[in-house]
């Protein structure tokens, strides 16, 4: 197998235009590789600049999770600090997670910071929601968002083998109404469902989070069981009662 390592996104193109299959760190592929047989040329995106940035409103795809740190949001800080062992850590990818694994541990997080994904085709570069790329296993180049006020991210214990974890995601933003959006991202099992609440923040954090947490029960979110619904309840309060700017 011929290992590609591309610098540009033109030449990462012309990879693709050639048949080159892409990878990140491999972890996902690679026992399937050994099972069915190598492919003729590989593509890997770690020596690519776009795909490896790491910003305040941005994330690319080939970086490796434990690279992830307070220059992103909380969320997906913490997101990337559950993922698997050290080993795994020290290996897999952002798009690696979010397009290639069926547990997804980042997408909550690329959820609630309401990220958009940097697509990269054999003959063009452009932007679309999380969404499409998930349906269609696009090539991630990265993630966009707009900075929150403040995220947050929890994983519940889980069990080798067991399972996949609950996780619960949570980010607050400015509302274009003036008021603040509250997003809000459960994975229950291997599903993930996200809600979203404007509301407008006064001075009494106690009613807030009493009339935020009213108008989310009444969501799909608020629908699920009580397990997840105590999380969401523990992550809501916790994030709404934050000191501004936290």
């Amino acid at each position: 197998m011929l290992l590609r390592l591309p610098t540009s996104v033109s030449e990462a193109q012309d990879c693709m235009a050639e048949g080159a299959v892409p990878i990140g760190g491999a972890t996902l592929v690679w026992a399937t590789w050994q099972r069915d047989g190598f492919p003729e040329q590989a593509m890997s995106l770690r020596d690519l600049p776009e795909a490896n940035v790491i910003g305040r409103e941005t994330l690319g795809g080939a970086v490796i999770l434990n690279r992830i740190d307070d220059r992103v949001p909380e969320a997906l800080r913490r997101a990337a600090a559950t993922v698997g062992t050290g080993a795994v850590r020290r290996t897999a990818t952002v798009g690696g997670n979010i397009v290639g694994s069926t547990l997804r541990c980042l997408l909550p997080a690329a959820l609630v910071l309401e990220a958009r994904a940097v697509v990269l085709e054999p003959d063009s570069v452009y932007e679309t929601d999380l969404s499409e790329v998930l349906a269609k296993g696009h090539l991630l180049l990265g993630l966009r968002w707009r900075a929150p006020i403040t995220s947050a991210y929890r994983k519940a214990a889980g069990e080798a083998g067991g399972p996949p974890p609950l996780v619960v995601a949570a980010a607050l933003h400015g509302a274009d109404t003036g008021g603040t959006r509250l997003r809000v991202a459960v994975r229950d099992g291997y599903d993930v469902l996200t809600e979203m609440i404007e509301y407008d923040a006064g001075s009494d954090v106690d009613t807030d989070v009493e009339q935020v947490l009213d108008d989310l029960r009444r969501t799909a979110v608020g629908a699920l069981h009580s397990t997840a619904w105590d999380a969401v309840h523990e992550l809501v309060t916790d994030l709404l009662s934050r000191p501004t700017g936290s």
